[in-house]
């Protein structure tokens, strides 16, 4: 996941003009990450002096890119100071094709999700059929976002091995694509730039900027989706992704050596017992959305169905006691129907992952559901649009 959303410029600004495109995209990587903020803030924040801070924060406000508002004339206590925003009306477009649906999202920055199409499919779309989806229900609201504001880019959030380089998906082997330029395909189709990366990848960095990785140096993220298990690595602050920018894969790690044969690399895997399918017939539904799955699955008395989560939670179990005892994470965190069924009897995956794991490398873990829910991979797609704008505010 190394390069799959690059992580904003966090350090000190400096005040000599060679350097004020990275200050611009400081600031800029502020307000997205962290909310509006006194002009002050951004001044102790940043290292600069005043008056530097004043002239960036002019600038970005010129580029349509930050507003600013007048201080609060109630607060008289110290020097009052103009609060500072992202506009929100600059935005990014996110797409994550799945099994049966693509969905299509619209993202300010900020970080606050503000639309959702959920396109359904009776059949997982081809990376053609993905693409010109997006772009029909692009174009449904495309003209009055850029009368409001301005689009930055389109991300994909894909269940698969994708190459972050150029935004071509490797491998994604239940959407039955190889090799499939979808980035090309969506600027193709959209005429806006276009960026892929796995969805778990994205997810982590969505957590780490925007919800329960905050302030967290060491996370592993997975994320259970209608296309299996996937995840993300974050190791000292870093996304980490392999040589190819394929690590993460937690859906493929063997957990059930009695299943089938070494000769079949998917056998007894973790998305093999592991998986959205079997809860939904549990269930008795034919179909659902993460939500609706949630509130199912919760909402259940039935015996069979809570023997069938503490059967998944318990192979899920095995997957983390690896990363607890190779990663020594701070945090592991849990999204899409992963999620659900942790938060179906969470005390029982903590001790299934307490006593399968190395008691240093446990002690001070925690095993929390992600904080963005449903938005997850929405956010985390955006951001790839997001990047290289906060990298370059002034382009």
């Amino acid at each position: 996941m190394s390069r799959a959303v690059p992580l904003p410029s966090r350090g000190s600004g400096a005040s000599n003009d060679q350097t004020r495109r990275h200050n611009l995209s400081t600031v800029l990587s502020a307000l997205h990450h962290d909310g509006p903020q006194p002009r002050s803030r951004l001044t102790a924040l940043s290292g600069l002096n005043r008056s530097t801070i004043a002239a960036l924060v002019a600038e970005l406000v010129e580029l349509g890119l930050a507003s600013e508002t007048d201080p609060d004339p109630t607060n008289r206590v110290g020097r009052p100071s103009p609060t500072v925003q992202g506009d929100p009306h600059v935005v990014a477009l996110a797409v994550n094709p799945e099994l049966d649906a693509v969905t299509i999202g619209v993202v300010g920055l900020g970080g606050k999700l503000l639309k959702r199409v959920r396109y359904e499919t009776a059949t997982p779309p081809t990376a053609r059929e993905a693409a010109n989806i997006s772009a029909a229900v692009i174009a449904g609201f495309r003209d009055e976002l850029e009368r409001e504001g301005r689009i930055c880019g389109v991300g994909v959030a894909v269940p698969g091995l994708v190459r972050v380089a150029d935004g071509v998906v490797r491998f994604a082997p239940h959407l039955g694509w190889t090799d499939e330029p979808i980035a090309a395909m969506l600027t193709d189709a959209t005429g806006l730039p276009a960026f892929a990366a796995n969805d778990a990848s994205v997810g982590a960095m969505a957590e780490l900027l925007f919800g329960a990785g905050r302030g967290k140096t060491d996370l592993v993220y997975l994320n259970g989706g209608a296309s299996g298990i996937g995840g993300g690595l974050i190791a000292g602050g870093v996304p980490i992704g392999g040589a190819g920018g394929f690590a993460g894969e937690f859906g493929h790690i063997r957990v059930d050596n009695s299943a089938g044969s070494y000769d079949d690399p998917e056998a007894g895997s973790l998305e093999s017992q592991v998986n959205r399918g079997a809860l939904l017939a549990a269930l008795g539904l034919e179909k659902a959305d993460a939500d609706e799955l949630e509130r199912a699955l919760l909402a259940s008395e039935d015996p069979a169905v809570l023997a069938l989560v503490h059967r998944q939670l318990e192979y899920l179990s095995t997957s983390l006691r690896n990363a607890v005892n190779v990663l020594n994470p701070e945090v592991i965190l849990l999204g899409g129907f992963l999620a659900s069924i942790f938060e179906a009897d969470p005390d029982y995956l903590r001790a299934c992952v307490e006593a399968q794991s190395l008691r240093v490398s446990f002690e001070g873990l925690e095993i929390k559901r992600a904080a963005l829910g449903s938005d997850l991979l929405m956010i985390g797609a955006a951001e790839l649009a997001f990047a290289p704008v906060l990298a370059a505010p002034a382009g």
